[in-house]
């Protein structure tokens, strides 16, 4: 059974065979040495590589999200969900979808830069650029190295729409961008919510801020004027689904403007994490949840399908959604989703936008 270390999510650190990389060797240092000794896994640590991407704005053709761009200053990320399906991104760099993910990050700090040379060139047209689609924007990092709040300041003075999506209170450091921007109609945040039993949350996703912290950061971004959405995605069945009704009646009364929620997704190498993962913690109701998320999932770990993906089938998927939308009506979380302004955008000034 894989052992399950302090503080991080994944209890595995495998590296991926998808892209016929070799398996990753043991780092050799006493920590290793002492992980033979005693049979605990090492203390992992967190390195932080800085990364010199091209451009910074990625685009999406996905039929099924609401979004065709976003930015994404961080790769990797400190929070360690064991449910995120950005985790198999990393076998890109050779690194492993486990630990490494939540260990090995890259900061992009010239993000705010290339941003403002995108935004200036010639036939660029607005329309709202998403952050949290992959990483999370807000991990710990971003206290120290600032970029998300450096892409934000480009975008307030472009008065261009953008849309925040992550499970970290610290969003509520840059209320002073963001409020003047929803003010015009160019900003919205959604929190993620996916326990509010410390327990849980505190294996599912070790290093996020508390569940409390997060509703807190509803309240705040709502009494600034800032249109704020609660996401309890992904509902993991026996884990986390007995807390739905709770979890929107909390936000509702947070303020939140409406919800969103999906079954919980296990793409590439999340799907052996996730079962690792389940045999830690809950070896109790490991073969439950796992036969339930087949049975959303047409008899697989993980359904790929555009639509589908995102909903789930079976009846197990009809009784989330009907649970689902009879707490939205009830706790008034009946808002529907922003379309934000592209009509006030200007392009950037000063010696890097005068360049194009």
């Amino acid at each position: 059974m894989a052992k399950s270390r302090a503080h991080r999510g994944a209890t595995l650190n495998d590296t991926s065979t998808r892209f016929n990389l070799p398996q990753r060797e043991a780092d050799g240092d006493w920590l290793d040495a002492l992980e033979a000794i005693d049979g605990a896994p090492p203390p992992a640590r967190t390195t932080v590589t800085v990364e010199h991407p091209k451009t910074i704005i990625a685009r999406n053709r996905s039929p099924d999200v609401p979004f065709d761009r976003s930015v994404n200053p961080y790769r990797g990320c400190e929070h360690g969900c064991i449910y995120c399906f950005a985790r198999p991104s990393h076998a890109y760099h050779d690194l492993s979808p486990g630990i490494d993910f939540e260990t090995r990050l890259f900061a992009k700090p010239s993000a705010p830069g290339l941003l403002r040379a995108e935004l200036s060139r010639p036939g660029y047209t607005p329309r709202p650029i998403a952050f949290g689609t992959n990483t999370d924007p807000y991990q710990p990092i971003e206290r120290e190295w600032g970029i998300t709040r450096g892409c934000i300041e480009i975008l307030a003075e472009c008065r261009h729409p953008l849309t925040i999506t992550t499970k970290s209170d610290r969003v509520t450091r840059d209320i002073d961008l963001l409020a003047p921007m929803a003010a015009e109609g160019l900003a919205a945040v959604m929190l993620s919510v996916t326990s509010l039993d410390p327990r849980i949350a505190m294996t599912l996703e070790p290093r996020a801020p508390h569940p409390e912290k997060r509703l807190a950061a509803v309240a705040a971004l709502t009494a600034a004027g800032i249109p704020t959405f609660v996401s309890i995605s992904p509902v993991i069945p026996a884990i986390t689904d007995h807390e739905i009704e709770h979890i929107l009646e909390r936000a509702g009364k947070a303020g939140a403007r409406a919800a969103f929620f999906m079954p919980v997704r296990l793409p590439h190498e999340v799907a052996p994490l996730f079962r690792a993962w389940l045999d830690a913690h809950y070896p109790d109701r490991a073969g439950k949840v796992m036969a339930i998320v087949r049975s959303l999932r047409g008899g697989r770990d993980n359904d790929p399908d555009f639509f589908t993906r995102m909903q789930g089938q079976g009846p197990w998927a009809d009784l989330l959604r009907v649970r689902f939308q009879k707490a939205c009506a009830k706790h008034g979380l009946t808002g529907e989703r922003l379309t934000l302004r592209t009509d006030l955008f200007r392009k950037p000034t000063g010696a890097q936008g005068e360049l194009f």
